[in-house]
């Protein structure tokens, strides 16, 4: 019996891995895996105690760095307001959250799926109390972004209509939600991959990149080494900006003679538009190579897929750092320090890896969705959703649905419009359009960043938010329940029901704590539950 285990078996404190996954689930009461357990050890939040199969972790160091998490995440939003920590959907794994199509392409400001099933489900939850919507009734999201209402309307048996004024939104929903031949589609991967393995051994970026891959490795072990560095930097014993930049210097040189070396070209002959800016003069030869083999293809069902993986590989290949993916700063052309890593990481010369990776977990998620999919109808229309007849775009896609729409109406809204000064909708996939030529309507967008937070921004947005339930009420039933999800810090929504003559009548206040982006800090989100004002 080793020390390690003799350690273990004396002190109740140390745990293996396994264990310590199933010690924290029981305290956080959501599923912890072992490797969530691993990726605190690898950045420096635990300790790393023994090597390899006696990889131990310390019980109390672990439920210290929960406590104090937990009580950062609470303490930024628990005085608030009484929030519904239920709807924090806590008990999800990341994994649960992007089930399925909902992590085909990411999408900044959408909720999880978990959300909607709770208001639209009526046997989705012990603690709800009512049943909004029924199997087989129809639902609008007026704002459909990436479409999570729609998928999860197709797992529970509704009908729905999405509406998005962005072209590319539409695609990523309709792609989502439609049927596809995978024969068609892998046959397609199959072909564009084997073409684009030919042409990246027809130049010596391969090379040169396998090379830099060997100089870095290297380089990192001896001045980076994982985990000790990041524990040192977390305790304070290293100042990481001094010996970060230090380290960086001292590599830059090596990564430039590399350059020299095997003669490669960085930078595009223009800087101009996105791809110029943002893509390195290998990854944007590459990106053309793609485009122009998918437009080869006939099948516009399997076009579309493929423009949807062509897209999401596109924005992991941006000349950025990793930390910056979501919020890009400035090109990076040259070998970084990466503070996500903790070491020196490099810019992106090659697509092939993310292309590879992305097109099986496409195919994968597309075909786990399928198994789940109920026979209803769900479609994503391009427009304004103040003004769009939505009637008549449903005949143009779905004479029989018309019909039924006709005769049925619309039971009730979920969504999450737009938050004031957040987010320009269009701009966050800008390579996509340029890539694929799609038309841009950023000027019709509701509640965008460029305008901010000022008092005519929120104006505008009240009076953009009115018109779309006004527009959107004429095609509801006349019972309709509409569910919108909002951070209404200005509190915009009490006058925004009042011109629609609405009525709030019941608020769930959400603490939203697991997020995906950079900035993962915790807010508090209402959903607001409206209904026609009967007093008028």
């Amino acid at each position: 019996m080793t020390q390690l285990t003799l350690l273990k078996h004396n002190q109740e404190f140390f745990m293996d891995l396994r264990e310590a996954s199933k010690w924290a689930s029981q305290y956080l009461n959501r599923k912890v895996t072992t490797s969530n357990i691993s990726y605190l050890i690898q950045y420096g939040r635990i300790s790393k105690i023994g090597e390899n199969g006696n990889l131990l972790v310390d019980m109390n160091e672990l439920k210290n760095y929960y406590d104090i998490q937990n009580k950062e995440k609470e303490k930024k939003i628990l005085s608030k307001r009484a929030l519904n920590w239920h709807l924090s959907f806590i008990e999800y794994t990341e994994a649960e959250r992007t089930k399925h199509v909902h992590r085909l392409h990411p999408y900044k400001g959408k909720f999880i799926p978990q959300l909607v099933e709770y208001f639209l489900d009526s046997h989705s939850d012990e603690f709800k109390k009512e049943a909004y919507f029924k199997k087989g009734e129809i639902v609008l999201d007026p704002f459909c972004g990436s479409g999570t209402t729609l998928v999860q309307c197709n797992e529970l048996g509704l009908h729905a209509i999405g509406i998005d004024i962005s072209p590319f939104n539409t695609l990523i929903s309709n792609v989502k939600i439609e049927k596809h031949s995978f024969a068609k589609i892998s046959e397609s991967i199959n072909n564009i991959t084997q073409n684009l393995l030919k042409f990246c051994d027809s130049n010596n970026y391969k090379e040169f990149d396998e090379c830099l891959l060997e100089e870095l490795s290297k380089f990192n072990s001896t001045n980076f080494p994982s985990p000790e560095y990041k524990r040192k930097v977390n305790q304070g014993v290293i100042e990481e900006y001094e010996y970060s930049k230090k380290k960086e210097l001292e590599f830059l040189k090596t990564y430039q003679l590399l350059v020299e070396k095997y003669r490669i070209k960085i930078l595009q002959d223009k800087n101009i538009n996105f791809l110029e800016k943002w893509l390195l003069y290998p990854v944007r030869n590459e990106v053309d190579f793609i485009f122009n083999e998918i437009k080869k293809i006939d099948d516009a069902d399997v076009k579309k897929v493929l423009a949807i993986i062509l897209s999401r590989t596109v924005r992991s290949c941006r000349a950025t750092t990793h930390a910056d993916l979501a919020t890009l700063k400035e090109p990076v052309t040259t070998t970084y320090y990466c503070k996500k890593h903790g070491k020196i990481c490099k810019p992106i010369f090659s697509i092939m890896k993310w292309w590879e990776t992305y097109t099986q977990d496409t195919l994968n998620r597309l075909k786990i969705f399928d198994k789940l999919r109920t026979d209803t109808i769900q479609f994503c229309i391009i427009g304004d959703s103040r003004n769009i007849n939505i009637f008549e775009e449903t005949k143009k896609r779905n004479a029989s649905f018309y019909n039924n729409l006709i005769s049925q109406k619309i039971s009730g809204i979920f969504s999450s419009p737009p938050y004031v000064g957040l987010i320009d909708y269009h701009e966050q996939h800008a390579y996509a359009y340029e890539i694929f030529g799609f038309d841009r309507y950023d000027n019709f967008e509701i509640g965008p960043l460029k305008k901010g937070q000022g008092k005519d921004a929120r104006e505008s947005y009240i009076n953009d938010i009115s018109k779309v339930l006004k527009n959107c009420k004429k095609y509801l039933v006349q019972d309709y329940n509409i569910f919108l999800v909002a951070n209404d810090k200005f509190n915009l929504y009490p006058r925004i029901a009042e011109l629609c003559n609405m009525r709030i009548v019941n608020r769930f206040e959400r603490p939203v704590l697991c997020r995906v982006e950079k900035d993962r800090s915790s807010y508090a989100e209402t959903i607001f539950h409206l209904k026609e004002n009967q007093n008028e």
